[in-house]
């Protein structure tokens, strides 16, 4: 689909559940929207970029049981330490940062429409998304039924759950533990299923159409499925999906522990380096990361550039520019600066459109 964005520009990235720290992958999801927002405020447009916070789910939970402490405090003292690190890459401040737990009476009406128009279903103290439902269901990810039930296990969504009607259909509201928050709903007291938030959240905040590839099964296509079942409406116009950030040949996870980590890396290195970093990869891509290598050349890019601000002549603006319009091209944005500075001249427009202070 050809992106053809008006004076408004409106984004929803998925944030981070906060119950550890920020690690490169993360990093490297919200850095690329920051530089689509970069360009399009640089061609004259207004963007609006929303970030989740996923406040309330298994992980954080679970976490917060392992540590002895109340769930929201986990997440602010998390949050406060992701938005001083993505402070440190020089990320635009987003639009609005809500969280899923200030969105429980949209999660609620959501529910209550899908049972209404007959695309869920109540069963076992719990409602369900009922897939069948939707014709749609697998065309965003365009995996077949097999690989959707292996990520769906993958990721939390318990095929094997005896409640369900089809192994894939999804949970939208289930009954708390005893030690777990939880809000009255028609259907018990209980806490949403994953998915839902993102939802009321994007149609909350932005409107019925919006405009890690990691999410986009089952997150993303269980996100349009409910959505566009009750509004009758696209959801979303251009998905914006960043390829996987590796450690050893093996994607960065938290339940994997193979991280690397925003805070450390600043503490050792400019963060205007650990941005420069990430930004020699194009967003589709999926790589991996070797601190060894990446790091050094990084800073090497970033003192040659700074070398180079006295110099005379073009700073490849118009350069950066056409670059990042080729599908946001940043790796070749990157590669074009190099050669003005290595001729002596000055980056400094370039450099600063890539968020990059010289």
């Amino acid at each position: 689909m050809t992106f053809e964005p008006g004076p408004l520009v409106t984004m929803y990235s998925c944030g981070i559940t906060p119950y550890d720290s920020a690690h490169l992958g993360h990093a490297a999801v919200y850095l690329y929207f920051d530089m689509l927002q970069r360009r399009l405020q640089d061609l004259g447009h207004e963007t609006r970029c929303v970030r989740n916070v996923t406040d309330v789910d298994d992980d954080i939970l679970r976490k917060s049981r392992e540590l002895g402490v109340h769930y929201l405090d986990l997440a602010a003292e998390e949050m406060a330490r992701f938005d001083e690190e993505m402070g440190m890459l020089n990320l635009l401040p987003v639009y609005r940062e809500p969280r899923a737990t200030s969105a429980i009476s949209e999660i609620l009406s959501l529910i209550g429409e899908a049972l209404s128009l007959g695309n869920a279903y109540e069963a076992g103290g719990a409602v369900y998304f009922d897939v069948g439902s939707f014709p749609r269901f697998g065309r965003l990810s365009h995996y077949g039924r097999a690989e959707m039930l292996l990520l769906a296990a993958e990721n939390g969504g318990n095929p094997d759950d005896p409640n369900k009607r089809d192994p894939l259909d999804f949970v939208l509201w289930q009954p708390s533990l005893p030690d777990e928050p939880a809000w009255e709903s028609r259907w018990g007291r209980g806490r949403p299923g994953w998915h839902i938030e993102c939802s009321a959240l994007a149609l909350r905040e932005l409107g019925e159409t919006i405009g890690g590839r990691d999410l986009v099964f089952p997150h993303h296509e269980c996100e349009t499925a409910q959505s566009e079942a009750v509004t009758g409406k696209p959801f979303v116009r251009l998905w914006f999906h960043v390829g996987l950030v590796g450690l050893g040949g093996t994607k960065m996870s938290k339940s994997l522990g193979n991280l690397v980590f925003v805070g450390d890396l600043c503490k050792e290195w400019d963060p205007a380096a650990v941005r420069l970093a990430l930004l020699a990869h194009h967003y589709r891509e999926d790589w991996d990361w070797v601190t060894e290598v990446d790091m050094p050349q990084a800073m090497a890019r970033l003192n040659l550039w700074r070398s180079a601000v006295e110099g005379d002549g073009t700073d490849g603006l118009s350069a950066v520019r056409a670059a990042l319009d080729d599908d946001l091209d940043t790796a070749a944005a990157l590669d074009f600066l190099d050669w003005e500075a290595r001729a002596g001249r000055s980056v400094i427009d370039g450099a600063t459109l890539l968020g990059v202070a010289l």
